[in-house]
């Protein structure tokens, strides 16, 4: 799909916020680090759990069931228990307005 997803107006999602956003069925967690959004798929590599709402530190989401960690830039799993990485969905600003795509089937 080539479709962009708007996921809000970007003054709407400050430093240290996140959304969730169903992207062509794919929910994708989208975090503003310190203004710079990124988007991840919503689902812990481990056992499939959602990503949103665990603790972000730095570039780093952690699952809020069993500690997993993951790259918000690359989707690296970072420690057990997840090995897999999550996928990384482009995010662009325009408009005013942060949008995201899901690139999978490109």
């Amino acid at each position: 799909m080539s479709d962009w997803t708007r996921v809000c107006a970007r003054d709407e999602m400050g430093p240290g916020a996140w959304r969730v956003v169903d992207v062509d069925g794919a929910q994708v967690v989208v975090v503003n680090v310190d203004g710079e959004h990124h988007a991840i798929e919503d689902v812990c590599t481990h056992d499939g759990g959602e990503l949103a709402g665990g603790r972000i530190c730095g570039h780093e989401i952690e699952c809020p069931r069993h500690g997993a960690r993951f790259d918000l830039r690359s989707g690296q799993a970072l420690c057990a228990p997840a090995y897999e990485p999550v996928h990384v969905f482009p995010i662009r600003i325009e408009h005013g307005a942060v949008w995201v795509r899901d690139d999978r089937w490109d």
